[in-house]
């Protein structure tokens, strides 16, 4: 595989925005407000490689750093797949397993510890993420291929891996790679009995104070080397409610509400100091299928299950036509590893019929299991669904709970579900959810007992370099999965906010909310 570097140039136009970014915030940093964000749902930790979700991301994406960073705020359109130094200041391919990378010099941590690639070394460490005993099992989905890193010098690391990896640049860019600082980490762990609640990154805000289900309090960290932060504080605060996160932007409480359904975005922009911002997000709501439940151990039925859904009256009922019904589990920002020809998710009922006869299903109860609020549009969408089922004969109750993960994961049939596109490649997608340190299976093993031939195309794709092997193994990752049917698509939601109209703040594809100089300045405080 070919050396690459980040050239002079690229890393000079980075440095150069960072600098100007630095410059304007600085000019904000004296009047500077107090931010407050309502949101549906909070993260019981800030552990960034715990906490994998769009309740954890949505925080912890300004706490904390990664080598390498996704610019979405790139001209180009690409849906974020441009990189750009971040706490690494250049990096370099050695050879075929052996990824090199010089961090910036003069960067320090919330606990004012410098940054040095000991820090580096213990965030990716068999202790905290790769291990066989490591209390963050999920960090080997994205870094199954990593063998080891190596301690250059103070700011020089070495990713060795025990194959080629074609995606280490997009992996360190990545969940699960924000650096947290060693002596922290290991200091609140010893401490927690296990595993630091808060511990502290380098990024723009740093955590202050939280409390169960009511708010996580950031303020600003005035050191961030990407400038100074245009927010004094950021406060996280939990509504579950819809209307009571709409009522709060209207009065001035909050400066920005998430998870506004699309039947609202019209009464926030009536008013004329806020206002909706959307984006279709890089994640797709999905259902998972239990299929060691009798009566879903038979793929015929989960097939049908899948042929029954009418996803794009679902798109146009819950979300006015404006979600996405991707082609599989794929998406265009994947380039050239995305099969634009392919069929997609098809809507078949009479198809469905026939396979339950085939089956001989007989009407025993399927129960679908459902948080009514984590979600957006997941209530209104599972009563949709459980109709679709019925007509074609299928037996599906509703089970409405706010303690979806205090039920056993044997007794689930179908639950609710989000996988989100973590890197442009059928790795950061389908094989981080399904594949064996996933969710799918890592967690609930709804799917372990007939996963074998999808995991073993997972790993081929893992270490392969050749892109016409990589095209042919996906698409094969692709139909073991949608014939097995362990679960499907619904959407890529639509995600809006409600914004205080004199807030520069653009949303992002992801949960992430980025709360950086360069993408959030207040122009009521000029």
């Amino acid at each position: 595989m070919p050396s690459h570097r980040i050239t002079s140039r690229a890393l000079a136009a980075g440095l150069a925005a960072l600098s100007i970014a630095g410059a304007t915030s600085a000019a904000f940093a004296a009047d500077r407000p107090d931010l407050v964000i309502g949101v549906a749902d909070l993260p019981p930790t800030l552990e960034p490689a715990k906490e994998l979700s769009n309740v954890g991301t949505r925080i912890t994406y300004s706490v904390f750093d990664t080598l390498i960073r996704r610019n979405f705020l790139s001209a180009d359109g690409g849906g974020g797949s441009a990189l750009v130094p971040g706490l690494a200041e250049s990096w370099e391919r050695i050879d075929d397993l052996t990824f090199e990378v010089k961090l910036r010099d003069g960067v320090t941590f919330h606990n004012g510890e410098p940054l040095t690639a000991e820090d580096v070394a213990f965030t990716f460490s068999p202790e905290r993420l790769l291990g066989d005993d490591t209390q963050l099992p999920r960090g080997r989905a994205y870094f199954a291929v990593l063998d080891h890193v190596e301690v250059v010098d103070p700011l020089t690391v070495r990713f060795v891996t025990k194959a080629p990896d074609p995606l280490i640049e997009q992996r360190l860019a990545s969940w699960a790679s924000w650096i947290v600082n060693k002596k922290d980490w290991l200091e609140k762990a010893e401490a927690n009995g296990g595993l630091p609640r808060y511990p502290v990154g380098t990024g723009p805000f740093k955590f202050e104070d939280a409390k169960t289900d009511q708010y996580i309090r950031l303020t600003a960290f005035d050191d961030y080397y990407g400038g100074t932060p245009t927010a004094e504080s950021v406060t996280f605060r939990e509504v579950p409610e819809q209307a009571g996160r709409i009522a709060g932007l209207v009065s001035g409480e909050f400066d920005i509400i998430t998870n506004v359904a699309p039947d609202q975005l019209a009464q926030i922009d009536a008013y004329d100091d806020v206002e909706t911002r959307s984006v279709v997000l890089a994640n797709s709501h999905v259902l998972v299928y239990n299929v060691d439940q009798p009566a879903l151990s038979d793929k015929r039925v989960r097939q049908a299950l899948n042929l029954a859904i009418d996803r794009e009256l679902l798109v146009k009922a819950l979300w006015d036509g404006k979600a996405v019904v991707p082609l599989s589990h794929q998406y265009p920002t994947y380039g050239d590893m995305y099969d634009a020809t392919r069929e997609g998710l098809v809507y078949d009922p009479e198809q469905a019929r026939a396979l339950l006869e085939e089956a001989g299903y007989d009407g025993e109860e399927i129960v679908y299991s459902t948080h009514p609020n984590y979600y957006l549009n997941a209530l209104p969408a599972a009563q949709v669904l459980v109709e679709m089922w019925k007509a074609v004969g299928l037996n599906v109750t509703l089970n409405v709970t706010e303690g979806l993960d205090d039920i056993a994961n044997e007794d689930l049939m179908i639950r609710n579900w989000s996988n989100s596109t973590r890197y442009p490649d059928p790795l950061g997608a389908i094989w981080i959810a399904w594949g064996p340190y996933g969710g799918a299976q890592g967690n609930w093993h709804s799917w372990d007992s007939i996963a074998g031939d999808f995991n073993d195309i997972g790993r081929k794709l893992e270490t392969t370099v050749d892109l016409a092997e990589r095209q042919a193994f996906a698409k094969q990752l692709l139909d073991v999965w949608e014939d097995e049917a362990p679960g499907t698509i619904l959407y890529q939601p639509l995600e809006s906010y409600g914004v205080r109209s004199s807030l520069e703040w653009q949303p992002y594809t992801f949960y992430y909310m980025d709360l950086r100089p360069d993408n959030l300045k207040d122009g009521a405080a000029r």
